[in-house]
Order: structure tokens, then sequence, then C-alpha cells
């Protein structure tokens, strides 16, 4: 009798957590560059690093290409004609409960952009600035709402801390010997609190896994510089395949809408470049992006999970004159304990 009621309990719970979503197989964890999309048991720890890698290049104004000579014609003396970003990011997560997961990420930002200058003569003059340094940290909380019948929701709380710097300064033509600050889209931090909300759906069978991510940024405030970068609201839905217990691919799609800068930083001069002309930020962006993830289910390197994607955008509207968007790499290392 001991031995049945001990063999029917052991079904119940196998039950019970086969008809639970889990984030032990490969596409247990979403797209690589997707933040915030799993959570953990009480107790689970898990450390992550990111490298993410976007290029920009070529001017846009709104839907329509332009060249930088048209942007000097708009009355610009200096126009943008590409820009490198590189991120690093380290997070770890920490299961509280069964139902509260903290996070914590923090970043380094390298960035680099190439400029072109038109003299009064009409000549052109080309030239390169940088900055780099250590980001905003980022602090969360991920609340559980459910995990039954293989499907999943939950809540994304966080707060973004103004860590990161918003004077980093570089040598121009202009202002050769001396370096000036630079305009808004080279600085590394935002320099306000930020709050970052989100609710996260995800749903497995046997083999296949998608989930939806709807988050939005919310700035409070003006930093020390008297503006605020804008809003920005994203929705991220995606779908997996699991080819066997290692490995799985991914497609993502994702919509992306934000707001222009709030208020103006008094020491740019909004028409000598057009990345100081805050009339030039936020727009309006459809991103595609396929990846795979691998993940080690047994043996001396257990979960540990690599993850990459190549995201390129598929329709893209900015705000006034920016820069066109190009592929984002993104590259992840994950281990849970």
């Amino acid at each position: 009798m001991v031995v049945a009621f001990f063999a029917i309990t052991q079904l119940t719970y196998a039950q019970k957590n086969t008809n639970q979503w889990t984030a032990g197989r490969p596409d247990g964890h979403a797209p690589i560059s997707v933040m915030g999309d799993h959570y953990h048991g009480k107790g689970d720890l898990m450390f992550s690093y990111r490298f993410m890698k976007m290029n920009m290049e070529g001017l846009l104004d709104g839907t329509s290409e332009i060249t930088n000579n048209q942007a000097h014609d708009s009355g610009y003396m200096v126009t943008p004609l590409n820009m490198p970003m590189d991120m690093h990011m380290l997070g770890v997560m920490y299961g509280v409960s069964d139902k509260i997961t903290l996070v914590a990420m923090a970043m380094y930002i390298q960035n680099e952009m190439d400029l072109q200058m038109r003299m009064p003569t009409g000549m052109t003059n080309q030239f390169s600035t940088a900055s780099s340094g250590f980001g905003d940290v980022k602090l969360g909380m991920l609340y559980k709402f459910i995990n039954a019948k293989r499907q999943s929701l939950h809540a994304n709380v966080g707060i973004s801390i103004p860590t990161g710097t918003l004077e980093a300064k570089d040598v121009t033509p202009m202002s050769a010997p001396n370096e000036i600050q630079l305009p808004y889209p080279m600085q590394i931090g935002s320099g306000t609190f930020d709050a970052d909300l989100g609710l996260t759906y995800l749903r497995q069978t046997d083999n296949l896994s998608w989930g939806t991510q709807l988050k939005g940024i919310y700035r409070f405030g003006r930093n020390d510089f008297e503006y605020s970068l804008g809003n920005r609201y994203h929705l991220n839905s995606w779908f997996a395949y699991k080819t066997n217990d290692w490995l799985s691919f991914s497609a993502r799609g994702e919509v992306v809408a934000e707001e222009r800068i709030n208020g103006a930083n008094p020491n740019l001069n909004p028409m000598m470049v057009t990345t100081a002309d805050t009339t030039n930020s936020g727009g309006k962006y459809i991103n595609g992006g396929l990846g795979f993830n691998i993940y080690v289910p047994k043996g001396k390197f257990k979960n540990v999970r690599f993850g990459f994607e190549y995201a390129y955008p598929l329709f893209q509207e900015p705000n006034g004159i920016q820069l066109k968007r190009e592929e984002t790499l993104t590259f992840g290392l994950q281990y849970s304990l």
C-alpha cells in the first residue's frame, strides 16, 4: 500500500512537471536579444554575458534615403556618415521564491562615428569621434502569475539607475585642440531614472515554443543637461523549433516606437550637426531576427547555454534626419546554478 501511494505521488508529480512551461530545453529561453524573457525557481542563480554589435550607415529623412549633401543643404554644417556601436552586458538573475526573480544588469558601451563637414567654400572634410564607458545600471524583478498547461505569464518590473556619463567628449575640427561635449547618440547614459515595465507570455509544445513580450521604458524628469530621452515602447514576438535536446532555431519580429528627446542640451548647437538637433530623434521601426540557442542538458557543462541572433530592420521611419539602421549581431553565454 505504501509502495502504491509512493508510485501515485511520483506519477502525479511527473504529470505536473510535464504540464508546465520549462526553461530546461534549448528553446526554453527566448532569442538572445530579448531580455527578461524567463524567470527562475527559488534558489536558482543564473549569470549571463551578452555582446551586441549594431551598425548604422547612410541617412534617412523619414522613410526617404538622402545624401549627406542634401542634409547639408537643410542647414547643417556637419552630418554623420556611419556609427558602429558595441555593447557588453553582464547580468545576474536570482529566484528569491518560485514567483519572484530578481534581475541586475551592467553594461559597457563603445561608440564611434564618422562625420562629414562642409566648408563655406563647398569643400567637404571627414573626421571621427568616439566615446566609451559604463552605462546605466538596471535593476528589476520578474513576477510569475501562472505556469500551467505549458503556458506562462509574468510581469517585468525594473528601474534604470543613471550611472552612465552624459559628458562624453572628443576633439572635432571646429574645437581643436580642445575637446567638446558630444551630441546625444554618442552619450553613454540617459541621465534620468527610467522605469522598465512589461508583460511576457510563453507557450511550449513538445518541439515548438513561442512568446510575446510588450515593454515600455518611461523617463522621469530631466537630467542635469535639461533634457530626457524619449519614452520607448516595443513589442517582441518569436517562435522557436527544438531540433533535439541541445539545439533550437528561432525567428523574431519586433515593433518599436520611440518618442523624440524632451528638452535640449544648452551646450549643443542644433544647427551644427544633425545629431545635436532633437527634432532628429525617435521614430518607428520594425525589425526581424534569425538565431539559434545551444543548450547543454547534462554532463560537465550542464546548464550552459550559447545564443546567437542576426537582426535587420524591415521598416524604419525615423523622425527627421537620422542614420539608417543596418544589421545587429547579438552573442550570449548563460550559465544556471
